[in-house]
């Protein structure tokens, strides 16, 4: 493989920053649309580092990010000044319902590739390989090899986090989100529901709307008919049904509620093991989950170590406090980078 003179030496790296940042932040918003593939980001880049698209895998069975972003490249007469590819993800290398990413970057004019985390999937790895194979080899780099770059790929990680949760781990990235007032009290004032602020509230409902299933307990179900559905943020548009299970060991849950719900778009699943759960959900192609519920099931949670990240929102005398606990590297923490530079 050539090894002279390259594109990385003559671009600035806050070229490929920028460039990163711009695939991340799109991917984070397909959150919720790509179970049970993962969220993907692609830029591509002139000779100059001028940033020419940014592609994003729009839901299973679409293309992937990197042939999003060389069609929308091609579309607008840009593909012949594409030099560089950055990905958050490493590019596939089979052949499922979609062809392997590595081969249309190395039918293309992009000469480097920079790869944001390596994929997981051990059915789908081996892109970056590929990419190097002669022939025709692309100059790859990863993030992980390159220690000015270790917040980006921190970022790239936390992407990727709910896809690998359910591939490596095989249960998917569970988020706990809790409001609790002045008093640390869950429980709203009468006739209220909430007593969060609205940005508060924009944050819980892009959460919902990044997630492929809710888990909640019967208690919440009898004293609130919660609706779960996304009102604050446009939800998805035709994403299939959102997975929405109830813990209930004595089989109280309401028929009629339950018909609502799958009227308002979800399938309501009974379990009556909260430790099963998680194993359930990545056998239905859950990446991420989310618990709304009250402090029963969440004590459960707790004691069962269940939970990888969790958000809670404490109503203050003045703007709520957000506080998040995660035990690595956190999907919801760029899910809430997002929603601030979109209110900024």
């Amino acid at each position: 493989m050539p090894d002279q003179t390259t594109l990385s030496d003559t671009i600035a790296l806050s070229a490929i920053r920028d460039g990163f940042r711009a695939a991340i932040s799109q991917a984070v918003e397909t959150f919720g649309a790509t179970a049970p593939n993962p969220s993907v980001g692609c830029a591509l880049l002139n000779a100059e580092g001028r940033i020419l698209t940014v592609g994003v895998h729009p839901r299973a069975g679409q293309p992937h990010a990197e042939a999003m972003a060389l069609a929308q490249a091609r579309e607008t007469g840009a593909l012949d000044q594409a030099r560089v590819a950055l990905v958050t993800l490493e590019p596939c290398n089979h052949t499922g319902r979609t062809p392997p990413c590595s081969e249309a970057l190395r039918n293309s004019p992009v000469q480097e590739v920079w790869i944001g985390a390596a994929d997981p999937n051990p059915q789908a790895s081996g892109g970056a390989a590929r990419l190097r194979e002669e022939p025709g080899a692309k100059r790859v780099i990863m993030l992980a090899d390159r220690p000015e770059m270790a917040d980006l790929a921190q970022d790239c990680q936390a992407l990727l986090a709910p896809f690998a949760s359910r591939v490596v781990r095989h249960r998917p990235w569970i988020s706990v989100k809790q409001a609790l007032d002045e008093h640390g009290s869950m429980v709203p004032p009468p006739g209220q529901k909430t007593f969060t602020s609205p940005d508060s509230l924009v944050l819980a409902h892009r959460l919902r709307r990044a997630t492929d299933a809710i888990i909640t307990g019967i208690g919440t179900v009898l004293a609130d008919r919660p609706r779960f559905t996304v009102r604050h943020v446009p939800d998805h548009e035709d994403r299939k049904p959102r997975l929405l299970v109830v813990c209930d060991r004595h089989g109280r849950l309401p028929a009629d509620w339950t018909a609502e719900m799958t009227q308002a778009g979800f399938d309501v699943i009974s379990s009556p093991d909260l430790l099963s759960v998680p194993a359930m959900l990545a056998e239905r192609g859950v990446n991420w989950a989310m618990v709304e519920a009250g402090p029963a099931l969440l004590a459960s949670v707790t004691e069962a170590g269940m939970w990888d990240d969790w958000l809670t929102i404490h109503k203050t005398a003045g703007a709520d406090r957000i506080d998040l606990k995660s035990r690595d590297e956190s999907p919801l923490r760029l899910l809430r980078k997002n929603a601030c530079s979109l209110e900024s």
